[in-house]
C-alpha cells in the first residue's frame, strides 16, 4: 500500500511538468523555450545514468536533482565505463555483437524509461549517443572502436528517430574526445549528427552541440563552429581550480557567426584537484562557485555542474575512477549541489536575454588568479552584476549604467540571500568593498537603475 501511495503522489506532483522544446534565442546568445521564455542551462553530469542505475535509482537521482534546481542532465547512451561489454542492471548491453547497426531494444527500453521520468520532472536530457572511445580509444576509455564513416550516419538516424518526439532531448555529439589529426574523426561525427538531424526533421528541429576534451582557446568551435548542425558551443575546462575558465567562454563569445557557449565540464565537486589528491587535495564548493560565476558572467548561457562520485554512480562494490570519496547517493547532498540554484535564480531575476559581459567596468589591473573580479550587465544599462570571488576591494566604472542614482544589493552566492546596500551615484570610478573577504567569501554586487522595481536578486518578479 505504501508503495502505491508513493507512486500516486509522484504522479500528482509531476503532472504538467513535461519539458517544452528548447531553441536558440533570436540574438543567438542564449536558449529559450518554444514560448520564448529564457532558459538558463543548469546541468548535472551523470554520464553513467543509463548504464549503472536501475529504475528506482534513476528515479531517486532525478527527483533529487529536480528538487535542487537542476534542469538538464548530461548522460551517455553507449556509456563511458566499458559501456558496450558491461551490462546494465538488467543484464543488457546496448548493441548486439557490438554492432552499431543492431541496437538492443531491451537496453534502450531502459533508456526510454529514464528519459520519460526526466520529462515528467521538467528535466532535459543532454544525450550523448556514444562516449568518444567508441571512435577513438586514445584518451579516456577502452572502446572498442566501432564507429566509422560508413555506420555513423545510420546509427545517428536510428537513435534520432527513436527520440525525435521527445521534447526534452538535447543532442551532444562527441563524448570527451577531440578529433585526431590526420584522421576521419570530424567526418564521422558530422555523419552521426547528420543522421540525427535527418531523422528528426532537419537542423532546426534538433538542438545540438559537441562535447570535447580540454583545449586551450576553443572547444567544440575548433572543429565544428561553422557546421549547420552545431547550435551552441561547449567547452570542457578541466579539473583544476584557479584556472581562468572565463577565457574559454570569451574566446567563443567573440566568434562569428555568433553562437551560444557554455562550460559543459568544469572541475567537479569532490574531485582530486588536477588529479593529484595527495598534494593538492580535493575540490571544494568555493572552487566550483568561482568557476561557475566566472563563466556565466563572461557570457555563457548557463553552466554545468558535476560531482566526481555521481558522474560514475560510484558505490562501494565498484572500482572507483580517480579516488571517489563517497557513494553517489550520499554525494547528492554535497554543498555545491544545493547552491547551484542560487546562480540560476540570480540570473533569471533580471532581464536575461539582453545581458552582455563587460570587463571595462572593472578598473583595477588584475592577476589571473582566484581574486579575479568579473562583470556583466544589461546591454541598455538597466542593471549590472559584478562577481567578487574573494571579497577583494575593487574600483568599478559605472558609467555604462542608466540613470543618475543606482540601487544596489549584495547577493550571497552560498545562501541565495540578498541584502540591500547603499544607493550610489553613477560614477566612472568608485571603490567597492564587499561585506566580507577571504577564500570562500564570494559575493555578487547587483546594481539596478533606480525606479526599475526589479525583484530582490534571486527572487521571481
Amino acid at each position: 500500500m505504501n508503495r502505491f501511495i508513493t507512486a500516486f503522489i509522484f504522479v500528482l506532483l509531476t503532472i504538467g511538468l513535461s519539458a517544452q522544446k528548447i531553441k536558440v534565442s533570436a540574438n543567438q546568445r542564449y536558449l529559450v523555450t518554444e514560448t520564448g521564455y529564457p532558459f538558463f542551462w543548469m546541468a548535472d553530469t551523470a554520464w553513467e545514468l543509463f548504464h549503472r542505475c536501475n529504475r528506482q535509482q534513476a528515479e531517486l537521482y532525478l527527483t533529487k536533482r529536480a528538487e535542487q534546481g537542476f534542469n538538464v542532465i548530461q548522460a551517455v547512451a553507449l556509456a563511458e565505463l566499458d559501456g558496450l561489454n558491461t551490462p546494465n542492471p538488467y543484464g543488457e548491453t546496448p548493441l548486439l555483437n557490438n554492432n552499431a547497426l543492431t541496437p538492443n531494444e531491451l537496453y534502450f527500453e531502459h533508456v526510454d524509461y529514464i528519459i520519460k521520468i526526466a520529462d515528467s520532472l521538467g528535466i532535459y536530457i543532454a544525450l550523448l549517443p556514444t562516449w568518444g572511445d567508441k571512435l577513438a580509444k586514445k584518451g579516456w576509455g577502452i572502446g572498442p572502436e566501432i564507429f566509422t564513416i560508413e555506420n555513423a550516419y545510420n546509427f545517428g538516424k536510428w537513435i534520432g528517430n527513436r527520440y525525435k518526439n521527445y521534447d526534452n532531448i538535447i543532442w551532444i555529439i562527441g563524448g570527451d574526445r577531440n578529433p585526431r589529426d590526420n584522421s576521419k574523426d570530424i567526418e564521422v561525427w558530422n555523419q552521426m549528427a547528420e543522421g540525427i538531424a535527418d531523422a528528426g526533421g532537419g537542423y532546426e528541429q534538433n538542438l545540438m552541440s559537441y562535447h570535447p576534451q580540454p583545449k586551450e582557446g576553443g572547444g567544440s568551435s575548433t572543429w565544428f563552429h561553422n557546421e549547420k548542425w552545431l547550435d551552441f558551443n561547449m567547452h570542457q575546462t578541466g579539473h583544476c581550480a584557479n584556472q581562468g575558465t572565463y577565457k574559454h567562454i570569451t574566446h567563443d563569445y567573440n566568434l562569428s557567426p555568433v553562437k551560444p557557449v557554455l562550460d559543459a565540464e568544469p572541475l567537479y565537486e569532490d574531485h582530486p584537484n588536477c588529479f593529484n589528491a595527495r598534494e593538492l587535495g580535493y575540490s571544494l564548493a568555493e572552487d566550483i562557485r568561482r568557476i561557475m560565476y566566472w563563466n556565466v558572467f563572461a557570457g555563457a548561457f548557463g553552466q554545468t555542474y558535476g560531482c566526481h562520485d555521481v558522474w560514475q554512480m560510484y558505490t562501494l562494490d565498484k572500482k572507483g575512477i580517480n579516488q571517489p570519496l563517497r557513494p553517489w547517493t550520499v554525494a547528492l547532498d554535497l554543498p555545491m549541489a544545493n547552491q547551484v540554484k542560487h546562480l540560476k535564480n540570480l540570473m533569471l531575476s533580471r532581464p536575461f536575454l539582453s545581458r552582455i559581459p563587460d570587463q571595462t567596468m572593472v578598473l583595477d589591473k588584475q592577476e589571473e588568479n582566484s581574486d579575479f573580479v568579473i562583470a556583466t550587465r544589461d546591454t541598455n544599462g538597466a542593471y549590472a552584476m559584478i562577481y567578487f570571488p574573494t571579497g577583494k576591494s575593487t574600483r568599478l566604472n559605472l558609467s555604462a549604467l542608466r540613470g543618475k542614482m543606482l540601487k544596489s544589493w549584495w547577493y550571497d552566492t552560498r545562501t541565495g540571500n540578498a541584502y540591500p546596500s547603499k544607493n550610489m551615484e553613477k560614477s566612472n570610478a568608485v571603490q567597492i568593498t564587499p561585506p566580507t573577504k577571504g577564500k570562500g567569501h564570494d559575493w555578487v554586487l547587483v546594481i539596478d537603475e533606480e525606479g526599475k522595481n526589479y525583484p530582490v536578486p534571486g527572487k521571481k518578479g
